[in-house]
């Protein structure tokens, strides 16, 4: 299977056929039995051996903990993804929760194991790595997870299981959350169309009206109705998410760090400085969407523009803006962006888009989860699974290849590296797919008429002010509720809506005639309820990262393609900063976020040249 071959249309697959995970539920709970008492038996097994740890016991416990590692994934997995297909299904929720309370479980039986390995010094390592030369295979691994954490580590098992238990909440709360979110919070009710036709608000509908929907009436009438719906829903959620915060915060301080933004960067390999530099560069340049901003106006022969204006789809005639993709005609564009990239995108990307691995339809009335994700399975060296609402308007082709770009980077790691090294950071693990997006922009400017590359172009210059707005907005918001929720022990509704409505000033546009009410936007954000911490700052420097590789795409794509391969498959073999380096020769400075709002500058300037050409002789 080479660059050559073209997708057959009737291979197409639509839903996931997960069955090479479970054939059944009842096979998934004899799997959840069978663990239990796996983890039961490796804590008798390597408990008393660990007291005089040698570097063949060290190899053993990892090689024996790597096998039920991959087990778990593979359950976790399926109940989480048929979970997000209907977040009301009982059996499915009951076996996330027992996940759940596995990986806490086994997290306590296995906490011996954390605690030795995490306060061995540096004559103790080099003398169990001289014991068994196995266990070289696996020292990047132990440097990430162990050694590099010698003064954040439990000091003993019973901080371990204290840990372990604060963990299972937060897990608890997040899988809460988002059902939550799903069931309440993106539900707005309904509003009547200027046509008298009923409408449902939610998290699906609610895009695809303000991307498609030319009557500005319509579009104001279905922003009202989340917005102020939001703002009812925001005291629950920050009941929630207080008490998110003080479990986040609780678990870092355990560990000995200031507070868990401390905790996350230092996962990251990140520093405050580095995040810092970034966000005071999108503040002081977010002028330059004012151009695209003046653009969107004037396309849209509006005297102002209104929040509910900034999704339109932008084409020269009105008609032309509502236009529908199929998922067919999406998936073969991608394959043809594709074209200049190393043949094994195309052969990555026929396997997941052919073999039951990518569930693309919305279904909300039956509890399909709103959004996007990709979820790889390096347990079991097979294409990803991907999570789509495809309603066929333009940035649902976007979220196609983005998500396919995860998928590719998943599938080059499983079949490249160990599977404790299928991983990196989430910075890392975002490149592929918002390089991906770039691929697709690119194709289109060059192969559409140019009314549809103007609206392409213009739909993602949007989404560089969302990336390098919006995002890192979401992190400093994050931030700065947890300090709150800390200095008062739980914060209202009303105050972190008043917090996020602060904050976005300092990122947003003054050309936008935003509302005067303070907005809860922050409640239906995924995101900011996960045990993940400062998620979403990851995408502006993902992006960033993005930018300056497609620059060395387009000046030489033959090297380029041979260290993008190669650094997409080293996974976590090599830190962060150091692969990149190694690579691209990119650091993460300000002068990496200064070079990208350049390079917004430039697309910016091309979207005017095109408008130019659009226009009648």
């Amino acid at each position: 299977m080479g660059q050559n071959k073209e997708l057959n249309p009737e291979e197409l697959t639509t839903e996931w056929n997960d069955s090479y995970l479970f054939n059944s539920t009842g096979d998934a709970l004899e799997k959840l039995e069978t663990l239990k008492k796996g983890s039961k038996e490796i804590n008798q097994t390597f408990r008393q051996e660990f007291e005089k740890l040698s570097g063949s016991v060290l190899l053993d416990y990892l090689e024996t903990e790597k096998e039920f590692s991959k087990s778990i994934d593979v359950l976790y997995i399926y109940a989480y993804t048929q979970l997000t297909k209907n977040v009301n299904e009982q059996f499915f929720n009951s076996l996330l929760a027992e996940s759940q309370d596995l990986v806490t479980e086994h997290k306590k039986s296995s906490a011996f194991a954390a605690v030795k390995l995490t306060s061995l010094n540096k004559e103790e390592w080099d003398r169990l790595f001289s014991e068994d030369p196995g266990l070289e295979l696996y020292r990047a691994y132990l440097e990430a997870n162990y050694m590099r954490f010698m003064e954040h580590r439990p000091v003993n098992e019973a901080q371990a299981v204290r840990l372990a238990e604060i963990e299972n909440k937060r897990m608890k709360l997040e899988t809460e959350a988002l059902s939550r979110i799903t069931n309440e919070v993106t539900m707005a009710g309904s509003i009547t169309l200027e046509n008298g036709e009923e409408f449902q608000v939610n998290s699906q509908s609610y895009n695809t009206l303000l991307s498609t929907d030319q009557s500005r009436e319509n579009r104001k009438r279905c922003y009202d109705k989340r917005f102020y719906h939001l703002i009812d829903e925001s005291s629950s959620m920050a009941s929630l998410y207080s008490e998110k915060s003080r479990l986040d915060d609780l678990a870092a301080r355990e560990l000995k760090y200031a507070d868990s933004y401390e905790s996350s960067l230092y996962n990251f390999y990140l520093t405050k400085k580095q995040v810092d530099d970034m966000n005071a560069v999108f503040k002081e340049r977010k002028d330059v969407f004012e151009e695209y901003n003046e653009f969107r106006r004037t396309k849209l022969g509006l005297e102002k523009l209104r929040p509910y204006d900034l999704m339109l789809q932008l084409t020269g005639q009105p008609a032309k803006s509502s236009k529908s993709y199929t998922y067919t005609d999406a998936v073969q564009e991608v394959q043809k962006s594709y074209s200049g990239m190393d043949p094994l995108f195309n052969e990555i990307f026929l396997k997941m888009v052919t073999g039951d691995f990518i569930d693309v339809y919305p279904d909300p009335e039956n509890g399909k989860q709103p959004g996007g994700y990709c979820y790889g399975l390096c347990a079991l060296k097979s294409p990803a699974l991907i999570f789509m609402n495809y309603n066929g308007i333009i940035s649902d082709q976007k979220t196609l290849t983005h998500e396919l770009g995860h998928g590719i980077n998943d599938y080059l790691m499983d079949n490249s590296v160990d599977y404790l090294y299928c991983s990196g950071q989430i910075y890392e693990m975002e490149v592929p797919s918002t390089f991906n997006e770039e691929l697709f922009v690119d194709y289109i400017i060059e192969n559409s008429d140019k009314e549809t590359a103007v609206a392409v172009l213009a739909q993602h210059i949007g989404e560089y002010q969302n990336y390098f707005t919006r995002q890192p907005m979401i992190t400093e918001f994050e931030y700065k509720a947890h300090q709150l929720c800390a200095e008062k022990g739980k914060a209202s509704g009303a105050e972190l809506n008043a917090l996020w409505t602060a904050l976005s000033k300092e990122y947003r546009s003054e050309s936008i005639e935003y509302y005067a009410e303070n907005s809860a936007e922050w409640t239906y954000i995924n995101h900011i309820f996960l045990t993940n911490n400062y998620y979403t700052f990851n995408y502006a420097i993902s992006k960033a990262i993005t930018l300056a590789l497609f620059k060395q795409y387009k000046e030489k794509p033959e090297t380029f393609n041979k260290n993008y391969i190669a650094y997409l498959s080293a996974g976590s073999t090599i830190p962060p900063e150091e692969k990149l380096k190694k690579y691209f020769g990119i650091e993460i400075n300000r002068q990496l976020f200064e070079d990208a709002v350049d390079i917004v500058k430039l697309r910016i300037r091309e979207l005017s040249m095109l408008e130019k050409q659009t226009e009648p002789k």
